[in-house]
């Protein structure tokens, strides 16, 4: 087995590795963004390594730099042909050592909760369950109202304070969305909210005792339809609440925001749980089918289990 950088020349190779992969769910994403995806030469803080057998491609899989001490790997596939010869384990090994060699001390992956192939074989190598998420996408409206004994503001200090005190950063362990990269969480800190009421958005709920709630919006993006058409999707990086109608002063407050950026669709990652997925339907809220789960491994202080 050889590892190495994946490169635009691979293309076909990974398209064909990839052609059976998730057939019953519309088939793998990545051929689609592959160009896109792939990283410039001169990008230090990311790296997808292809792995080969007989000159074959065997695995593909990405590592990526969101903080100077939290690594992100993604996309790990391995073709059909070549599972159970430790393909993962290597492609693993390999972005351990490079995230390690840049400073990282955890990695992390999300695995959709209905993979189970994937989140056997990510136990196995050593990664641990962190947290799940759902995303809910409250439906972009511009006379979005909330309960009227609620206000809006967009205080980072305020945000700040309120999430790490909140149900929602304990369940998710201080997790959001990262803004560098899609479909990728990272440490949020207080540094984030000062810098994304200037670039984004930052949402804080007023209620009648104090602060209620807050969100933050992590991007906005441009993807294509099932259908075919293009549509402008608004991202915020995690919500949090204390009751339900501090959640419909917050969603309120995203559908007027979505709107104001004529953003079609929104989403907003929340914890899974049975009071935020609840509240978050009770409010009006679209839900995703299904949650995603978090888990990490320690770079710093564990070694990789025996093969």
């Amino acid at each position: 087995m050889n590892v190495r950088r994946a490169t635009h020349d691979d293309y076909e190779a990974v398209a064909e590795m990839t052609s059976d992969i998730w057939a019953d769910r519309g088939g793998d994403y990545l051929p689609e963004i592959y160009h896109d995806w792939l990283e410039d030469e001169g990008d230090l803080d990311t790296k997808t390594f292809l792995a080969t057998i007989d000159g074959d491609a065997a695995g593909i899989v990405q590592a990526r730099l969101l903080s100077s001490e939290e690594a992100w790997f993604q996309s790990l596939r391995v073709d059909s042909d070549y599972r159970r010869r430790g393909v993962a384990r290597r492609l693993n090994e390999v972005c351990f050592e490079w995230a390690r060699e840049r400073g990282a001390r955890v990695g992390r992956i999300m695995i959709f909760s209905w993979n189970v192939a994937s989140l056997a074989t990510a136990r196995t190598i050593g990664f641990e369950p962190v947290t799940e998420f759902r995303f809910a996408h409250p439906k972009p409206d511009p006379g979005a109202e909330g309960p009227a004994n609620h206000a809006i503001s967009s205080d980072p200090t305020a945000a700040w304070r309120y999430w790490t005190r909140s149900d929602a950063c304990e369940h998710l362990r201080g997790l959001g969305l990262a803004p560098e990269e899609s479909w990728a969480m990272r440490e949020i800190t207080s540094a984030d909210f000062d810098r994304f009421v200037d670039d984004t958005a930052v949402l804080v709920v007023e209620g009648p005792n104090g602060t209620a709630g807050t969100a933050y919006r992590s991007r906005t993006f441009h993807r294509r339809t099932d259908r075919g058409e293009e549509e402008t999707v608004a991202e915020y990086g995690v919500g949090a609440w204390d009751d339900l109608e501090a959640a419909r002063a917050l969603f309120a407050a995203i559908a007027r925001d979505a709107a104001a950026l004529e953003a079609n669709r929104t989403r907003i990652a929340i914890p899974e749980t049975a009071r935020f997925v609840s509240d978050a339907a009770a409010a009006g809220a679209e839900l995703g089918e299904e949650p995603d789960f978090i888990l990490e491994i320690d770079l710093a202080g564990r070694s990789l289990p025996d093969r």
